[in-house]
């Protein structure tokens, strides 16, 4: 059996996640896809200066853009002088992808939502979704459901202990 270097061997480290489009959207299908990163950005995503809220994915010709993810600069003395942290970067995906997605997109109420960033096999990978606006009320359901899950759990501890 081969050494693998130890910084190659964590399989899948999350890096940043979008809490916030789980809970606006409804997720129906989900890809994963490359990033187009300079090497300074890698180095800063795998530290966590990478944001993705209010993150959101546009099409361009044929081709996918992550907009509005902000990452921060890594060593900011380093980092060039024109760095925009939150410029569009491109992402990699087949065509097959990228024309399923053209479609999806020209469909009322579906949007595509980056998901998570992560760590894929030594690569910065970022899992996006296919996604349908959930309705107001359909939000409230959700956050009497969590609030009523916590009441229970506290009385369980009070019982308990």
């Amino acid at each position: 059996m081969h050494s693998v270097n130890s910084r190659y061997s964590r399989i899948m480290d999350n890096y940043a996640q979008n809490k916030k489009a789980l809970f606006d959207y409804e997720i129906l299908e989900t890809f994963e896809a490359g990033i187009q990163l300079e090497g300074f950005e890698v180095k800063a995503v795998r530290q966590g200066y990478a944001a993705l809220s209010g993150t959101f994915i546009t099409m361009r010709g044929e081709e996918a853009y992550l907009t509005n993810c902000s990452i921060a600069p890594y060593q900011p003395g380093n980092t060039p002088s024109s760095y925009d942290p939150a410029r569009p970067r491109k992402l990699l995906l087949h065509k097959k992808e990228l024309k399923r997605l053209m479609g999806i997109v020209q469909q009322k109420g579906l949007t595509i939502v980056p998901l998570k960033l992560y760590n894929k096999n030594a690569m910065v990978k970022i899992e996006i979704g296919i996604a349908r606006g959930k309705r107001v009320y359909e939000k409230r359901e959700k956050m009497k459901k969590r609030t009523a899950e916590r009441e229970i759990e506290r009385e369980m501890k009070s019982q308990s202990g």
